[in-house]
């Protein structure tokens, strides 16, 4: 049995923010080439993507929110019937056209699929490569190129559905997951771990907003030895006394020295390594129960290399 499932869809390409936007249909494509050609597909379960239901994703966000990005769609297939480029924007960097809904929901749906087959036993973790990211988005507001909030969702679904006591947020995106942090914040389930540069965009995160909050803010041109040490000091103690049922991680590969949305030095062999901390953590606590969604990284190339070893630490080859 494949113990790692693969979670994509051709509709998360449909989503287009247009011409030169860094979060763009390509980031799937290098992800996939580079799981072709490390034959990573021959070593994990691929599954499509189903859809999400809509009222499931109220269980992260607000039944407003939720209505009105599925308007702001129709209203982006209503202007381009109309003959305009058929995008409309929510903030200056995050942009709806017809296909985002449905991309949304294939994103979210991987998140819910990946949750139920770990959880059955059908796999022990998931990777799931969709777009639109996640982890700005707020309960009630969509920003820095996210709609809505898989990992929160995935998250909730896993306490609220499955009955878990208590499960973790792992994110090592560059930039701090406020919008997790919005949706989980006091919610004493839910342990999040996060690392990010700072001073930087969304600019929060210094102060934690709940005692469920474990923020390593760093400043830019770290490098992965002081990462790895901070992640040593404070996630792996916090984690371990937590005992999470399961662990969701926002996988943002935008920490990459090569990323330039960033200023922080990753390589691959880093995420390797935080990829195995999390997979000992998982294996010790939680039946080895990881739900992992892809979150930023822009430079094509690094992020192909940087989800390869991201997998091949979750599958252990």
């Amino acid at each position: 049995m494949h113990k790692t499932g693969y979670f994509t869809h051709p509709d998360c390409r449909r989503h287009d923010m247009g011409r030169g936007h860094p979060e763009c249909p390509g980031r799937l494509d290098a992800i996939e080439d580079r799981m072709l050609a490390s034959r990573l597909l021959d070593v994990v379960e691929r599954r499509e993507a189903p859809l999400a239901s809509p009222e499931m994703l109220e269980l992260a966000h607000d039944h407003m929110h939720v209505a009105a990005m599925r308007g702001l769609a129709e209203e982006a297939s209503d202007e381009e019937r109309a003959g305009g480029d058929g995008l409309v924007f929510i903030d200056p960097d995050t942009a709806m056209n017809r296909h985002t809904w449905t991309a949304v929901l294939r994103a979210a749906g991987a998140a819910l699929a990946a949750t139920d087959a770990v959880m059955a036993g059908e796999l022990e973790n998931a990777f799931c490569a969709t777009r639109p990211p996640g982890h700005h988005a707020c309960r009630d507001r969509a920003m820095g190129f996210c709609i809505i909030n898989n990992v929160a969702v995935a998250a909730r679904y896993a306490l609220e559905r499955h009955g878990l006591s208590r499960v973790a947020v792992v994110d090592f995106d560059v930039h701090h997951g406020n919008g997790t942090e919005d949706i989980l914040a006091g919610d004493s389930r839910v342990l999040m771990v996060g690392l990010f540069q700072h001073p930087f965009y969304p600019y929060s995160g210094a102060s934690p907003r709940g005692d469920n909050m474990v923020n390593l803010p760093v400043p830019a041109y770290t490098k992965g030895p002081a990462i790895r040490e901070l992640i040593e000091k404070h996630w792996l103690p916090a984690l371990d006394d937590f005992r999470p049922e399961m662990i969701f991680v926002s996988a943002g590969f935008d920490a990459h020295r090569e990323d330039d949305l960033g200023q922080l030095g990753l390589v691959e062999a880093d995420y390797a390594w935080i990829t195995q901390q999390i997979r000992a953590l998982a294996r010790k606590h939680a039946k080895g129960r990881i739900v992992s969604c892809l979150e930023g990284g822009y430079n094509l190339d690094a992020l192909g290399r940087s989800v390869e070893a991201h997998v091949r630490a979750l599958a252990d080859v």
